[in-house]
């Protein structure tokens, strides 16, 4: 598994295995947002397992992530880092959906679009927050999400 963190409470990286949840757990995580269309993640194996949702995407630069599947990731993560939780967001190789979630998430939490996008391109190398496709879905995100709130 390769991971970076970004803030106190995400943490962006690859697709776990089932030995990875430990490290997981003693990261403090406590949600899993898988973004891989191709495959779920591996179900924690402890009882309780480890919250997951799923939103299945595909990482193709012609078809945009979905806004709607963007939205629910952030409100479950909200609602996590409200509780004291961490979020792991994952995709493939942790480069474009993972990091259009984690962006979201940030803007979410009060970051602008570009500082978002900067401060996981500063804290995890393999990220591209700035191919097309994956700019493109985190700016009309946030602009929902501003007019939501207002």
């Amino acid at each position: 598994m390769d991971f970076s963190p970004i803030t106190d409470d995400l943490i962006i990286g690859t697709t776990p295995s089932i030995n990875d949840y430990n490290a997981l757990r003693e990261l403090g995580v406590n949600l899993v947002i898988n973004m891989r269309m191709e495959s779920r993640s591996i179900t924690d194996a402890h009882n309780p397992p480890m919250p997951m949702l799923w939103l299945p995407t595909l990482d193709i630069p012609l078809i945009q992530l979905p806004v709607k599947l963007l939205h629910r990731g952030v409100l479950a993560a909200l609602e996590t880092i409200r509780k004291g939780g961490k979020i792991y967001s994952h995709c493939a190789y942790g480069a474009h959906r993972s990091v259009a979630m984690g962006a979201c998430i940030l803007i979410a939490q009060g970051h602008s679009p570009m500082d978002a996008m900067q401060l996981i391109k500063a804290r995890r190398a393999k990220a591209d927050p700035h191919a097309f496709h994956i700019r493109t879905c985190v700016l009309k995100f946030a602009k929902q999400w501003n007019l939501k709130l207002k």
